[in-house]
C-alpha cells in the first residue's frame, strides 16, 4: 500500500472525484488503481466560503514500486506505515513456568484504567479492576440526581464511576501527544469494535459523545470479563501496602485485602483522598501546574458563522469549534480549553458543598450553545505549601463558588459584557445558560484570584477580534472551572513505575501523564505493556 497525503478537494465534491484526483495526482492510468481508503480527512477553513477537504489516503496500485521510483522526490507519497498493534507479551498458561504470578490490580476504570485492563486481559494476565464508583448506567442516574434534584453522591458522579470523567464530556478522541507506535490507532480501533462510529478512524477531530460512550464502555467491560478479567464496582481503595519500597497489595474500604506485586494507579484527577493516602504512605508526589477559569457559552450559530461563513451548517463540517490564546499584560496566559460545540455546561463536583463546571456534548452536537472553558494557567508558585497544596487551592475556589451560587449547587454566573464592564448581571439576555441545576447571576470577581480575573477580562475583547461577537453582551460566563488537569504528578521512571515505590504504576490523567480520553488510553496501553514485561521478568512470585 502507498500513503498519499495532502490531497485537496472541494467541500462538495462528487463521489467519483476522489479516485479521479488520485489518478491525476499520481499520473497513472485508471486501470492501475486497484483500491483506496481514507486514512485521515480534515478541512482547511482559513478562507471562509472556500473550505476545502484534505485527504490522507492508503492506495493499492498494480505497480507500486514503479510509482515510488517515479515520484521519489515527492514528500507526499510513500509506503503506508504499519499502524497495526502487536502485543508485547503473553501470560504464561497454567502450569507453565511463571504462571503463579499474583494478578495485577488496576485502580480506576476511566479511559486509562479501561485500556490498562483491556490490554492486560488481551495478553492473558487476568487483571482485577477496582473502581470506587458504580457501573456506568447506575452512575448516570446518580449524576442526573445532582443536575435535576441537587442531590450529590460523593462516590458516584461526573468524576467517579465506570468510564471516568471522560464519559460526561465531548468525547474528544484527538490529542497532540507524540505516538510513534500508533497506540492511538489501537484506542480508536477498540472503540469502533465496541460500537463507535467508524468515522472516528479517519476524521481529523473525532468525537463520540456521552450516550454512545455509555454503551461502548459496557461492551468493553464485558470483553475484559470474557478474557478472564474481573471488574469490581463500589470498591474504593483505602490503603496501599508497601514493604521495603515494593507494593504488596491494597486494602479496600470494606476491609478486604488483595495481594499483588503490580498495582496500576489510574484514578483520574479528582481522587483527592487517594492522593492524600499515597502521599502519607511515602510515594513520591509533586505539585504541577494546572489552570482555573470559567465556562463561556455563546450561540453555536455565532461560532459556525464566524468559522465557516456561508458554508456553516454543512453536514461534513458539523458544529464549529475554536481554539483561542491570549498572553495578558500581567504575564498570564489565557486560553480556551475543552471546547464543546453544540454542548452543555455540566455540574462536575465530587465533593459536597462545592461547585465545579465542565463541558459535555452528545454525538450530534446539536444543542443551541457552544461552550468552552476560558482558563488561566497557574503554577505551584501560586499555591505554595507542599505537593498537595494545589488540591487545597482548588477546594477553596470550589467552596467559594458554591456560596456565590446560593449554597444550593447553583453556579455563579455573569454576562460577558457585564464582566468586561465590571458591573453585576441581573438578568439573562439572548443566551440562556445550560448548566443544571441553575445559574445565579451576579459578579464573578470574587470567584477567582485577582490575577486570573484581570487576565480573563483582558482576553475576552482580544478573543472578539478573532471571533467577531465573542465579547457579546449576552454571552454567559459560569464559574468555576478548576479541574482542567491534575494538580499533582506522581513521578515515574522509564519503566513506568513510581520512582520510589516498585510495583506501583502511576498512569493517566490523575498521575499527571495524560489530558483527555485518547492520551489517557494511550498511556494505559503503555502501562499495561510495562506491567506485562515486569510480570514475565519476575518469573512468577
Amino acid at each position: 500500500m502507498l500513503r498519499l497525503n495532502d490531497l485537496k478537494l472541494p467541500l462538495d465534491h462528487d463521489d467519483d472525484a476522489l479516485p479521479a484526483a488520485i489518478i491525476a495526482r499520481l499520473g497513472i492510468r485508471a486501470d492501475e488503481l486497484i483500491s483506496h481508503s481514507v486514512f485521515k480527512r480534515s478541512y482547511d477553513a482559513r478562507k471562509r466560503g472556500h473550505i476545502v477537504l484534505i485527504y490522507s489516503l492508503d492506495i493499492e496500485l498494480r505497480d507500486e514500486a514503479a510509482v515510488l521510483r517515479r515520484l521519489a522526490g515527492d514528500a507526499q507519497v510513500g509506503p503506508s506505515p504499519d499502524t497495526s498493534y502487536r502485543f508485547v507479551a503473553r501470560a504464561p498458561a497454567p502450569g507453565e513456568p511463571g504462571s503463579d504470578y499474583l494478578r495485577p490490580l488496576v485502580i480506576g476504570f476511566g479511559p486509562c484504567g479501561l485500556f490498562v485492563a483491556l490490554v492486560l486481559a488481551q495478553m492473558g494476565f487476568r487483571p482485577i479492576v477496582l473502581e470506587r464508583g458504580k457501573a456506568v448506567r447506575e452512575r448516570t442516574q446518580d449524576t442526573w440526581g445532582l443536575w435535576r434534584r441537587r442531590e450529590l453522591k460523593p462516590e458516584s458522579n461526573v468524576q467517579f464511576g465506570e468510564g471516568g470523567a471522560g464519559t460526561f464530556s465531548d468525547g474528544k478522541l484527538y490529542s497532540q501527544i507524540k505516538d510513534p507506535q500508533h497506540h492511538g490507532r489501537k484506542v480508536l480501533t477498540e472503540f469502533v469494535k465496541a460500537g463507535a462510529p467508524a468515522e472516528i478512524l479517519y476524521v481529523s477531530k473525532p468525537h463520540i459523545g456521552t450516550f454512545k460512550l455509555v454503551t461502548m464502555i459496557e461492551q468493553m467491560r464485558q470483553n475484559i470479563i470474557d478474557l478472564g478479567g474481573e471488574i469490581r464496582f463500589s470498591a474504593r481503595v483505602e490503603d496501599l501496602h508497601i514493604e521495603d519500597g515494593q507494593v504488596r497489595g491494597v486494602t479496600l474500604a470494606d476491609g478486604e485485602q488483595l495481594r499483588s506485586d503490580h498495582v496500576v494507579l489510574a484514578v483520574g484527577h479528582s481522587a483527592r483522598d487517594t492522593f492524600q493516602m499515597i502521599h502519607d504512605r511515602g510515594v513520591y508526589v509533586e505539585a504541577k501546574p494546572f489552570s482555573i477559569g470559567f465556562r463561556a457559552e455563546h450561540p453555536q450559530s455565532l461560532i459556525d458563522t464566524c468559522r465557516f461563513g456561508p458554508q456553516a451548517g454543512h453536514p461534513i463540517l458539523g458544529a464549529a469549534d475554536y481554539k483561542l490564546v491570549h498572553h495578558a499584560r500581567n504575564g498570564r496566559s489565557v486560553y480556551s480549553f475543552c471546547m464543546c460545540p453544540g454542548g452543555t455546561v455540566v455540574a462536575a463536583t465530587s465533593e459536597p458543598e462545592r461547585v465545579v463546571t465542565n463541558g459535555m456534548s452528545q454525538y450530534s452536537r446539536n444543542e443551541r450553545n457552544a461552550n468552552s472553558a476560558i482558563v488561566v494557567g497557574i503554577s505551584p508558585a501560586d499555591y505554595p505549601g507542599g505537593p498537595l497544596a494545589g488540591i487545597d487551592f482548588q477546594r477553596r475556589l470550589e467552596s467559594q463558588a458554591y456560596v456565590l451560587g446560593g449554597s444550593n449547587y447553583n453556579a455563579p454566573g455573569q454576562l460577558v459584557g457585564d464582566f468586561i464592564a465590571k458591573r453585576p448581571s441581573t438578568e439573562f439576555g439572548s443566551v440562556l445558560p445550560s448548566y443544571k441545576p441553575g445559574v445565579t447571576l451576579g459578579e464573578l470577581d470574587a470567584s477567582l484570584p485577582d490575577y486570573a480575573i484581570d487576565a480573563i477580562r483582558e482576553a475576552l475583547p482580544a478573543f472578539d477580534r478573532q471571533i467577531r461577537g465573542y465579547a457579546m453582551q449576552d454571552a454567559v460566563l459560569t464559574g468555576v472551572e478548576t479541574r482542567t488537569s491534575s494538580p499533582i504528578r506522581i513521578k515515574r521512571g522509564e519503566d513506568f513505575q513510581s520512582i520510589n515505590t516498585r510495583g506501583l504504576y502511576p498512569a493517566g490523567e490523575g498521575a499527571g501523564y495524560a489530558g483527555g480520553i485518547l492520551s489517557a488510553g494511550v498511556d494505559g496501553i503503555k502501562v499495561a505493556e510495562a506491567v506485562a514485561r515486569s510480570i514475565l521478568a519476575a518469573g512468577g512470585r
